[in-house]
């Protein structure tokens, strides 16, 4: 099960942009991978179409699950959430540091 979802702010673990934070855009749960606005910058020679010109293109490529971390939103902490079941028999994940729900 993944820790990490869509619209989450991670920090970078390992790497060039160690230490950086961004919000996940994209999960590949199959792969393990991550796409993180402003992190892991690659770039890509594009073949001009009719709409857009050609060129050499900066677009942020994916990163392994492994070397980012989850920050709380209420303590601004980076650190594993631990999973809690609620009376309706819904998972969360709550904040190990403050005990605060992350949706």
């Amino acid at each position: 099960m993944l820790t990490i979802k869509k619209k989450d702010k991670v920090i970078v673990l390992a790497g060039k942009d160690k230490g950086k934070q961004g919000e996940v855009l994209k999960v590949y749960p199959d792969k393990n991978r991550v796409v993180v606005t402003k992190i892991n910058f690659v770039k890509r020679h594009t073949r001009s179409t009719q709409t857009e010109p050609g060129g050499i293109r900066e677009k942020e490529a994916p990163v392994s699950i492994a070397k980012v971390m989850l920050v709380c939103p209420k303590c601004s902490q980076p650190g594993r959430p631990k999973f809690d079941v609620l009376s309706d028999g819904k998972k969360i994940r709550v904040c190990r540091r403050c005990g605060e729900m992350i949706a």
